[in-house]
């Protein structure tokens, strides 16, 4: 695969690789390294969709999402992955891009998007 003709050594490990519109595949590949190197959590929230809360109710026992008020700490910390997935993302990406995936509630559906 050929790196795109404007690619400049030394880029920063800290920021993640900038998407332009042009050389998706090249940018994929970087992506999921980088994000995968941040924590690999983070790409099963992009492959999987995000983490629902849920609590059984009912008899029969029926599974239904949990209000903001009944999460717990584990509930909060696997949501705010899916938060931490979408900022990778909308920082790696320029504004025709942003207008793409304005609409995206979770990292999968932004990945998906582009």
């Amino acid at each position: 695969m050929a790196a795109p003709p404007n690619f400049k050594e030394g880029q920063s490990t800290y920021r993640p690789p900038r998407f332009n519109g042009e050389y998706y595949g090249w940018w994929k590949i970087r992506m999921h390294d980088f994000i995968m190197a941040e924590d690999s959590e983070l790409w099963d929230i992009i492959c999987d969709g995000p983490f629902v809360p849920t609590k059984s109710s009912g008899d029969p026992a029926v599974t239904i999402p949990k209000t903001r008020k009944e999460f717990n700490d584990a509930d909060r910390k696997a949501i705010e992955k899916n938060f931490r997935a979408k900022k990778i993302l909308v920082c790696s990406i320029g504004p025709n891009e942003y207008n793409r995936i304005s609409v995206c509630q979770s990292a999968k559906e932004i990945w998906e998007a582009l």
